[in-house]
This record gives C-alpha cells, structure tokens and sequence, in this order.
C-alpha cells in the first residue's frame, strides 16, 4: 500500500485542522489514495454503536440518498450503523473519506476498498502513528473530532442519551457547523440541543449554501509521495 505524509506546514496539510483543532491539530497525516478528495465539501457521518430500530431503517435511506446525490462523505466507519453506510457508499461513484482510528501504515485493505481507491474515489486517513494499530475508545474520540474538524457539516444519526457521542454533539454546536440530525422521538434530546433535523430537501435547499473548507488548500493524490 502506498502512503504519503502531510506535515504542517506543507501545502496539502488541511488548514480546518488548525482552525478547528487549534494546537491539537495533528503535526503529521499519514494517506493513501486521493487527496484531491479533501478539496470536496464533505459531510460527517457518525452513529452511536446502539442505534434504534427506526432509526437503522431511516439511515439506511439516507445513505442511499447521499450515494445517489454524490455527497462526499467522511467518517470512522466504525461503529455497526457507519459501517453498514459505508457498504451502500461504496456501491455508488462518489467520493468518500475514511479515517481509522488508528495508523494506516501496516493496515490490511479489505477487498472492497482497492477498487475504489484505484478508480481516485476513496481516501484513507489518519493522523495517528505507524505503532497505533489497536483502535481505542481515546483514539476513536481523537478521531471523532479530527472527522468533524475536516468536515463541512456534520450528521448524526444516533447519540445513545448519556453516551459520549452525545458530549460528542454538544461540542459540535459551538463549533459553528451545521449539525444535523433525523427527526425522530429517539433524537429529540439532540433536537433539543439544537441539532437541525436533515432531510434530502435540506441538501436541496442548504447544501449548497455550507461553506467548503476544502477550497483553501491545494492537494495532491497520494500516490505522488510514495513511501
């Protein structure tokens, strides 16, 4: 696997990281695959590991709804709801961002993740060293905000009440990103927090209008900088 570095101070090296992280802003990424990815706008996704019934059924809609909008989408991946969306992601042609949490350098590549980074459509991320290779709940929150750092709006389809992914919203909100949410009696406590509910007519209606972050940096692909 080919993997490229992006220091700070390097051209490539988002600069949402530092506006948004400030001095936790990783000194060094580590990716493979297009990096051209990262000028897209780009859309969070996060779910916590125990989702509603209700719910599942709504995000799946929504993915599909997103892959077929060719929405740019970044995350985890991780948890049983955002690994599901990748799955239906990956069918479609749009662009999409993966970050472990965990260093990437000695990471297996599932089978289905070659195709796309060879057709320039999907992006491996991380800021975390080589010797990280055991995701942890602090290394998964580390990645959390590093997601939503490089993210121009996020979505949340499920924070467990009391979980950290709720915290986790709570900080999004005075982040000045659109956080949004689906309507439903199991995220009315997100709702009530502030959380936009997101429908396809809100991409319709406000997508356009999210500033993209990506613009302010000029990127290569990775496989410009080979190891």
């Amino acid at each position: 696997m080919t993997v490229a570095w992006l220091r700070q101070g390097d051209s490539g090296y988002p600069p949402a990281l530092h506006e948004y992280l400030g001095d936790r802003a990783p000194t060094t990424l580590t990716a493979t695959g297009n990096l051209d990815i990262l000028r897209q706008k780009k859309l969070a996704l996060f779910c916590s590991v125990k989702c509603p019934g209700t719910l599942i059924l709504q995000t799946y809609d929504l993915a599909c709804a997103l892959r077929n909008a060719g929405v740019t989408v970044i995350s985890g991946f991780h948890s049983p709801m955002e690994k599901e969306c990748l799955t239906l992601l990956l069918r479609g042609t749009q662009p999409i961002v993966i970050c472990p949490g965990r260093g990437i350098e000695k990471m297996r590549l599932p089978a289905e993740w070659k195709a796309p980074l060879a057709e320039g459509r999907l992006l491996l991320l991380s800021p975390f060293a080589e010797k990280l290779r055991r995701v942890t709940a602090d290394l998964a929150q580390k990645r959390n905000e590093f997601v939503a750092a490089l993210a121009d709006a996020v979505f949340v389809a499920h924070a467990a009440p009391g979980s950290k992914m709720e915290l986790f919203c709570h900080g999004m909100l005075t982040s000045g990103k659109p956080l949004l949410t689906l309507k439903s009696d199991n995220n009315n406590h997100l709702l009530a927090l502030g959380a936009r509910p997101l429908t396809i007519s809100w991409f319709d209606k406000q997508w356009e209008s999210v500033p993209n972050s990506g613009i302010k940096s000029r990127m290569g692909n990775a496989e410009s900088e080979k190891r």
